[in-house]
């Protein structure tokens, strides 16, 4: 007797696909482990702000936090993606994490005495951004080695969301800690998740790089840029990403804006922030659809240029309802847009490349909104805050549509690339492919 398949429901097919979750163990307390550990990174996110800003009442020590999270992350980044791609990914995510961990063990224990000076905790905001440089390539194997294909973007899909919803909780449960006992437990804390976040990947079996490792030092980097230029639809990927965020990132511009259009109202900027992060938990919920589509190509175009247009609409509008309403769409546009470029790279590197690439998709996703809201306050200096948030959305539209014209590869799905050259060091039949069941362990110890 055959058995019959079950059907679901429209409403089961637009929700978050959560297969991941019931059929690999392995994949579910990776997932247990990073989010609670998310929620404390965001925790001493804020915690660092405050004291640093307590301590010195200055714009410039409380920019240069965000200084030494990004130029660890971005100088580690590559050599660390490398390095990963020479080495047991499980046991540079440990390394990483542990890392981090014994950093928010030391800021913890400078927050209870108090007798350090800002430079020194700068110090460790950048020691643990470079261990965390370190883990981002080594977890960037962990989705396509422990999902079959077809649900890999499922998982990135439950990693964007819970990491959204740890952004959205991390700043408030931090502000209530801080009220109630101080900087020390907050940090505290956040060592505290990192173990947790260390037992979800301690039941991880070896993941060496399959089809041959990285070749050491410069070497390594350069085959792993050599396959980002070669590789038509990754390339295009991390373009529209960089022509979303450097040309029309918008929260360098809320103040202005604020200030411009609605009177400077705290609770109105406010708003605007929380309904980039609505749009994109709600997109995210809802990605049931995207992710069963297999096509991430032109979904990624199509919501990156969504970003561009939604941010125009607000730099056009005196309405604070249709701006935020433009905002939770910009919001949710970007969320689509980051699940979609996740796809691509991770479904289409070589596991012997994927480290460098992960690292390198990461720099582009730390860089990228940096120099954009950079770009974003230098155009309003010249001309007005909403002028900076049309012009931004309408070269972030221009741009887009430049990649997708000039990259049919990825219009067309972005499931069958041009095959670039492999890395010197690789078999010459090394699948260009990476996932799938035989790809690694679908099921834990």
């Amino acid at each position: 007797m055959f058995r019959r398949r079950p059907v679901m429901s429209p409403l089961s097919r637009a929700l978050l696909d959560i297969r991941p979750v019931r059929t690999s163990p392995v994949y579910r307390r990776l997932l247990i482990g990073r989010t609670v550990s998310t929620l404390g990174s965001f925790m001493t996110m804020v915690t660092v702000m405050y004291q640093v800003w307590d301590m010195t009442h200055s714009a410039v020590w409380s920019g240069a936090v965000g200084l030494a999270q990004a130029l660890p992350m971005i100088g580690v980044g590559l050599f660390a993606g490398s390095w990963v791609d020479r080495a047991d990914r499980r046991r540079a995510y440990l390394m990483s994490t542990t890392g981090c961990a014994v950093c928010s063990l030391l800021l913890a224990v400078q927050g209870f005495t108090g007798h350090v000076p800002v430079a020194g905790v700068l110090a460790l905001v950048a020691a643990q951004s470079g261990f965390a440089a370190l883990g981002a390539p080594a977890a960037g194997v962990f989705v396509p080695r422990l999902l079959p294909k077809d649900q890999v973007a499922a998982g990135l899909a439950l990693n964007q969301v819970t990491g959204q919803a740890m952004m959205l909780l991390g700043p408030a449960v931090a502000g209530l800690v801080l009220g109630w006992w101080g900087i020390g437990v907050c940090y505290l804390l956040d060592a505290v998740s990192f173990g947790l976040s260390f037992y979800g990947a301690y039941g991880l079996p070896a993941l060496p790089p399959e089809g041959g490792k990285s070749r050491p030092g410069v070497h390594g980097v350069l085959d792993g840029l050599r396959f980002l230029t070669g590789h038509r639809v990754v390339r295009g990927a991390l373009l529209t990403d960089l022509a979303a965020t450097v040309l029309a990132m918008p929260t360098s511009l809320f103040p202005l804006v604020n200030a411009e259009r609605f009177g400077g109202d705290p609770r109105t900027l406010g708003l605007f922030l929380s309904a980039l992060a609505v749009g994109g938990v709600a997109a995210t919920a809802f990605s049931g659809p995207v992710t069963r589509l297999a096509r991430p190509g032109p979904v990624m175009l199509c919501a990156s240029a969504t970003w561009g247009v939604g941010l125009a609409l607000f730099g056009l509008t005196t309405s604070a309802w249709a701006g935020l309403a433009m905002l939770t769409l910009a919001g949710a546009a970007d969320s689509v847009a980051v699940l979609s470029r996740s796809t691509i790279v991770q479904t289409l590197t070589p596991d012997a490349l994927l480290g460098r690439v992960t690292a390198a998709e990461t720099i582009v996703g730390q860089a990228g909104p940096h120099l954009g809201n950079l770009r974003g306050g230098v155009l309003a200096g010249w001309s007005s805050g909403a002028t900076a948030l049309v012009a931004g959305g309408l070269m972030c539209l221009a741009a887009v549509t430049a990649v997708g014209v000039t990259t049919p590869e990825l219009r067309a799905g972005g499931a069958g690339a041009d095959e670039p050259e492999a890395p010197r060091d690789a078999p010459r039949d090394t699948p260009l492919e990476a996932g799938g069941p035989a790809a690694g362990v679908t099921a834990g110890p």
